[in-house]
């Protein structure tokens, strides 16, 4: 999966493999007979909010909202009006303690953030209505084993986020030494109360790795 210039290249290959065909088929049956989240033209809005070429930051969270009117295909992010859920709140929890600043909690939509160079990606891109990781399949690893890659092969520096079991599962397809890996707890308030998540530092410590090697840092703030 290197010398991919763009997403729509690295997804044309992915169609041909043979996990790439299962995946695909999955995906129309689950959407053709049940209710899935994101809805399905929002199913690659990460890769078309941030192109291949200007990715500066990843964060892998789990999987989409399962509750209707939430997910839209950005990790965490929920449109503008959609009451915030508690993954979200935990992270503007941390962003206000860690640059001592008030956010928004009327507006969890964080495409502000995709258009920063944020690859924002759930480690399963779908998932039934009302059924956690109910779309856990071994498909979606060999995709992201194939992005991942794909990302790996760009040299400049990348921070990964990987927040959660499931995204956490993922760091071994990171092998660019160019990278700053970055774990904790999910966000959940089930995982985060736990220790883990709060204090974490990720969002400064992810703006200085990116200040020291030339890159403009991300306004976490909206």
């Amino acid at each position: 999966m290197s010398n991919i210039k763009s997403w729509d290249e690295l997804f044309n290959q992915i169609k041909e493999e043979d996990y790439g065909k299962r995946l695909f088929l999955f995906l129309d049956e689950q959407y053709q007979n049940n209710i899935c989240y994101p809805p399905k033209e929002l199913l690659f809005n990460a890769f078309n909010l941030c192109p291949l070429n200007e990715v500066k930051v990843v964060i892998i969270g789990q999987d989409p909202y399962h509750e209707p009117g939430q997910a839209m295909g950005l990790a965490f992010s929920v449109p503008k009006g959609i009451k915030i859920p508690p993954s979200l709140v935990n992270i503007y929890k941390e962003i206000e303690n860690q640059y001592q600043t008030k956010l928004d909690f009327t507006n969890g939509d964080l495409t502000y953030l995709a258009k920063q160079g944020i690859l924002m990606l759930n480690a399963f891109l779908s998932v039934r209505a009302h059924e956690p990781l109910s779309h856990n399949i071994k498909e979606y690893t060999l995709f992201f084993k194939d992005v991942l890659k794909c990302i790996d092969s760009i040299d400049s520096p990348i921070v990964f986020l990987l927040w959660g079991g499931n995204a956490r599962k993922l760091k071994k397809f990171i092998t660019n030494p160019n990278r700053l890996v970055l774990e904790a707890n999910h966000p959940s308030p089930l995982s985060a109360n736990r220790g883990g998540w709060f204090n974490n530092n990720h969002f400064i410590d992810t703006n200085k790795y990116l200040k020291e090697n030339g890159l403009k840092e991300i306004n976490w703030i909206r």
